[in-house]
């Protein structure tokens, strides 16, 4: 029964889960970086990672479940390391994560910042209304956030 034997060595599997995961974060991060809802970018990633490694480990493909272990463990560890690194260093928050980016300041749209993260006026425009702002003159501030969402702050009437 070879239920628990490697086929793949557990290095290669370490050393493979680690190439895939930060290949797959830095092009998250830095190409895809407007997160859906409030999932980061490591728990997205490790997510459809876990969950292609197990498919592998339970469908067969590397007729044993220990290499699914470690692959599976391998990219948990990698997930823990970085939410510790972003809580622990603040340079590497600042790596891994997106900042916010300022969209509007006292009416004033920023169109270059527009520009740089793909969002149309109209789509603006869209976010205002629905946060009930009908008029640019009413926004104090409104910035594009880390988690995708905008947020807007208005005068006080």
């Amino acid at each position: 029964m070879h239920l628990f034997d490697f086929q793949i060595p557990a290095m290669e599997l370490i050393v493979r889960g680690t190439l895939v995961f930060w290949f797959l974060f830095l092009l998250f991060r830095f190409v895809l970086h407007r997160n859906p809802g409030s999932l980061g970018v490591a728990d997205i990633l490790l997510v459809v990672l876990i969950a292609d490694a197990s498919q592998n480990g339970m469908a067969g493909e590397y007729k044993s479940v220990g290499g699914c272990f470690v692959l599976v463990g391998t990219l948990a560890a990698w997930s823990y390391i970085i939410d510790w690194m972003e809580y622990r260093f603040r340079w590497f928050a600042r790596f891994s994560e997106p900042g916010v980016v300022t969209l509007i300041r006292h009416g004033r749209v920023f169109k270059a910042n527009l520009r740089r993260e793909m969002l149309t006026e109209s789509t603006l425009d869209s976010q205002l209304r629905e946060q009930g702002v009908d008029d640019l003159a009413l926004v104090k501030y409104a910035a594009l956030e880390p988690n995708g969402k905008i947020s807007v702050v208005r005068y006080s009437k």
